[in-house]
């Protein structure tokens, strides 16, 4: 028998082919289907979908009643809130067989995507970005934004750590829990070490 590197609950569904990293863990009633993988140390909750050819980087958070379709990329550190939505076909039809038009969706490097958030396909979100619960996304978002509303507005800037980042006249600010300084140049926002 094949030692596994891995948690899964034993109500848990993994399907041959799956690629899962050391240290993951799988619970209650989730399903990882054919060809997707997953990276280490990932918290999978309860009653997640992971489709074909998903990728989870390393350290994603997925909590409970999440779906991630087909065409959903995840870099590392990513957290997606409980019961958040992805979309991979832009005009769904039940009658219409549309599985070779799945569209890509690139989640970045640290971004969070909050509790009923919807993520409209093929709209990328930038790394350390934060959607806010029950946003709507339908447009790609840039790296650190704070997006918030239906459809989504982008309100705001934030820090590695979470924390809306307020900006004085010379364009600096800091990150309240870790120091880190940040500066906003022609709306972009750049980390202290690539000053």
């Amino acid at each position: 028998m094949e030692k596994r590197n891995y948690h899964a609950h034993e109500t848990a569904v993994i399907d041959k082919g799956c690629t899962i990293g050391t240290g993951t863990r799988i619970w209650h009633f989730t399903h990882l289907m054919t060809g997707c993988k997953i990276g280490e140390n990932c918290n999978l909750g309860q009653n997640v979908v992971v489709s074909p050819e998903v990728v989870l980087g390393n350290n994603v958070k997925v909590q409970n009643n999440v779906s991630i379709y087909t065409g959903v990329i995840c870099e590392d550190d990513v957290f997606l809130g409980p019961s958040m939505v992805f979309t991979n076909i832009v005009n769904p039809r039940s009658a219409v067989v549309r599985k070779d038009q799945y569209v890509r969706t690139l989640v970045g490097r640290g971004a969070t995507i909050g509790a009923n958030a919807t993520i409209v396909c093929g709209n990328d979100i930038g790394p350390w970005a934060f959607i806010g619960a029950g946003a709507v996304i339908t447009r790609e978002v840039k790296p650190y934004a704070l997006m918030a509303g239906n459809p989504a507005r982008q309100i705001g800037w934030m820090s590695h750590y979470g924390h809306r980042l307020i900006f004085d006249e010379a364009g600096l600010a800091e990150c309240p829990e870790s120091g880190r300084k940040y500066r906003l140049e022609n709306d972009r926002v750049i980390p202290e070490e690539e000053f």
